[in-house]
């Protein structure tokens, strides 16, 4: 797949197609992490991108003892209706 650099104000961009992104699970105003390797330039997601947890995984790690309890936040302090 080709593409071109283009001048946008004082900065260049590279358009990457949706169908690329979506390969490396990165969508638009992810950050990613350019570098320079053996002359190529590298793009890679940083360690937190879209799609990094999975609800599964993190409920099986709350303890078997934890309590769901209810928190007392005070008085209301504008229009809330309860």
């Amino acid at each position: 797949m080709f593409t071109k650099l283009q001048k946008w104000g004082n900065s260049q961009g590279l358009r990457l197609p949706k169908e690329i992104l979506s390969l490396v699970h990165l969508a638009v105003g992810d950050e990613v992490e350019v570098s320079v390797e053996d002359g190529r330039i590298v793009i890679e997601p940083t360690s937190q991108i879209r799609g990094k947890y999975q609800l599964q995984a993190l409920v099986r790690e709350i303890p078997a003892e934890y309590q769901v309890c209810e928190q007392d936040w005070g008085d209301s302090a504008g229009q809330e209706a309860w």
